[in-house]
């Protein structure tokens, strides 16, 4: 099959500052809108978008920023909890941070005046992902370089720790498995563990290293990807603890993999920021080639709109969205 050539993001939205992360919120919000945020430096910015592809009033994209979080230092990940709504007053944000300080914030806003920030520390090291429990968000979920995975209230509190036997990259949390809890090491390996006995009850193989990412899939939950040197994998749980599929992906190392919220066939893979070619590849498990390559350099972040086959990426000074035509 001829490989599609690059191209260009399908639109843009100019920032102040490098990007980090950033992240669609994979719930609903009550309203026709997106949730978005992203972090630089210093600062957590939240805003909506709205696609031309979803309201034929809108031209392109349009994108409104509700408010900036000063944050003090370099912002690593976001995840959003559940319980962010605009449909209800006052209206509620809440998102919880993973910084270069190795502390946690989680932060809870109405967008007007009120405005808490609990920090939760804990952690001797780097901290790679983070994730709210997606029914009640109550809990959160974070893995770091130190070799553990912990769980947290929200009063700051750690009620779990897992010991992992490398670094955690990757932390899941399925809507519709809230009793597990998905983790993916450095070393190549994914575990389930079961949060009421709070034993690993399944492995995954990936039989080469190093894991930099990995997701379970939104869709189908017995799809499990990630990236691991070079090539990205993917696992049927039901049938192997080995990959079903394995392909090259990056000529320089990949560094992030994500499911498409809205096709469990799609899913898109990211090289390491920095690097020369390092391109944002979109592929689809029926198709042997990228079914789309994204021609901008890679910043940081990699994220799917909760219905729409579309992603973005940070960069210097501005978020690129790339949408699928699958």
């Amino acid at each position: 099959m001829k490989q599609e050539p690059a191209r260009g993001p399908t639109y843009t939205v100019q920032c102040e500052d490098y990007i980090h992360v950033v992240e669609f919120s994979p719930f609903d919000s009550g309203c026709p809108v997106a949730l978005i945020a992203y972090g630089g430096n210093q600062y957590v910015v939240v805003g909506t978008c709205r696609f031309q592809e979803e309201d034929a009033e809108v031209d392109g994209i349009q994108y409104s920023p509700l408010r900036v979080f000063h944050h003090g230092v370099r912002v690593e990940a976001i995840a959003w909890s559940p319980e962010s709504r605009l449909d209800m007053l006052p209206q509620q944000i809440r998102f919880c941070t993973a910084a270069a300080d190795r502390k946690l914030r989680f932060v809870t806003s109405d967008l007007q005046d009120k405005y808490e920030v609990k920090e939760m520390e804990g952690h001797s090291d780097y901290i790679n992902h983070l994730i709210f429990e997606p029914r009640e968000g109550q809990q959160i979920a974070s893995v770091s370089d130190d070799h553990t995975c912990r769980i947290w209230d929200l009063d700051g509190k750690q009620t779990v720790s897992f010991l992992l036997r490398s670094p955690g990259m990757s932390v899941c949390w399925h809507p519709e498995e809230a009793l597990k809890l998905m983790v993916a090491e450095k070393n190549g390996m994914v575990r389930f563990y079961d949060l009421v006995t709070q034993q690993a009850i399944l492995s995954l193989e990936s039989g080469q290293t190093p894991l930099m990412s990995a997701d379970w899939c939104f869709a189908n939950t017995i799809k499990v990807g990630a990236v691991v040197g070079n090539d990205w994998i993917i696992w049927d749980i039901t049938c192997s603890s080995y990959p079903k599929e394995k392909r090259a992906a990056h000529v320089d190392r990949a560094r992030l993999f994500r499911w498409s919220k809205a096709n469990e066939n799609l899913f898109a893979t990211t090289g390491c920021p920095g690097k020369i070619n390092s391109q944002l590849l979109v592929h689809h498990l029926g198709h042997p080639q990228p079914v789309m390559i994204g021609s901008a350099t890679v910043g940081a972040g990699l994220s799917w709109h909760r219905t729409l086959p579309l992603c973005v990426i940070g960069g210097d000074r501005k978020l690129s969205f790339w949408m699928t035509e699958m």
